[in-house]
């Protein structure tokens, strides 16, 4: 598995299978955003709405690649806007997605890793994200050092479209600096 950054125009390259994962991954049932049946349409269109973020460095993508050079995962950091000098310090983790068919390989393990990797190399040292409560999400990213920080109740609605809590995650990175 190789993991590749991805610029805006190499995310426009990839669009369609980007948007083939998103769709086999709410369609798998995990709760990342989008209810289901989740259409190739809409997860084209979510991915190409991406872009600009992309270009203009508030969003950073990587892809995994199997042997074939198909993409069977991704992560992403989404950065602050600029003009919260407060919070660049900070990135939120989205996104992590793993296609079912190539689940228990070591591929979420190895994003999580990239991506935080990535947000050290960028100065950032604290990352955050949420998840489904309960999820088999939840188990990478306590393996992996994230602490729970706590649970919102009924936060977001599932593919299925009923409400489940979130359970929000934090892990420093790099360097503190206080």
């Amino acid at each position: 598995m190789t993991a590749l950054r991805l610029g805006a125009d190499q995310l426009s390259e990839r669009v369609g299978e980007l948007a083939e994962l998103l769709a086999d991954t709410v369609n798998g049932g995990a709760s990342i955003g989008f209810l289901a049946p989740c259409e190739r349409e809409r997860a084209v269109a979510w991915w190409q709405g991406r872009l600009d973020a992309v270009a203009a460095g508030r969003l950073a993508v990587w892809a995994a690649l199997d042997d074939g050079d198909r993409v069977v995962g991704t992560v992403s950091l989404a950065f602050p806007f600029p003009d919260k000098p407060n919070s660049r310090h900070r990135a939120e983790l989205v996104k992590l997605m793993v296609h079912r068919e190539a689940r228990g390989q070591g591929i979420g393990r190895r994003l999580l890793t990239v991506a935080e990797e990535a947000a050290t190399a960028a100065g950032i040292t604290l990352l955050h994200l949420d998840t489904e409560t309960d999820s088999p999400a939840e188990q990478l990213y306590r393996s992996a050092g994230w602490t729970r920080a706590g649970v919102i109740p009924d936060f977001a609605a599932d593919p299925a479209g009923v409400l489940r809590p979130t359970t929000l995650y934090y892990k420093h990175v790099g360097a503190l600096t206080s």
